[in-house]
């Protein structure tokens, strides 16, 4: 019997250059966002001499404009991402393996169950994410 990614070469980057080349584009961007997190990080750890100098108010007003948008930064983008994922499962449902010549027999099919694991993965993702921002 075939293996489940035999089914899906699109989960296997040795078998598909487009999903290679968007994995690496994605790990880039994520990279980019963890430097982008230590750097705000090493600004915040700095504003503590602006305390020590005299200047609480400043160090008060500079960390919570700072965390104030970088939540509602990243909420906007969460709400964005569960939006768009949450209108696409309806079309990704219907993309199941089907077995060839026993129809209403889904679960027979190559590939069944690598189709479901992955599609209750995203929809356990979708659950943890908040779905309505506060501002």
């Amino acid at each position: 019997m075939p293996h489940d990614s035999d089914q899906f070469p699109d989960v296997d980057s040795d078998k598909c250059p487009d999903v290679t080349e968007a994995r690496v584009k994605l790990a880039e961007q994520l990279a980019e966002l963890q430097r982008v997190h230590l750097d705000l990080a090493a600004s915040s750890r700095s504003l503590k001499a602006l305390g020590n100098d005299g200047q609480a108010l400043a160090e008060i007003r500079l960390g919570y404009e700072m965390l104030e948008q970088y939540i509602a930064i990243s909420d906007a983008f969460l709400e964005n991402m569960h939006g768009r994922f949450e209108a696409r499962l309806a079309f990704l449902r219907r993309a199941e393996p089907q077995a060839d010549g026993k129809p209403g027999k889904p679960d027979l099919a190559p590939g069944h169950t690598l189709f479901w694991l992955e599609f209750s993965r995203l929809t356990s993702v979708l659950r943890r994410m908040p779905r309505h921002v506060e501002f």
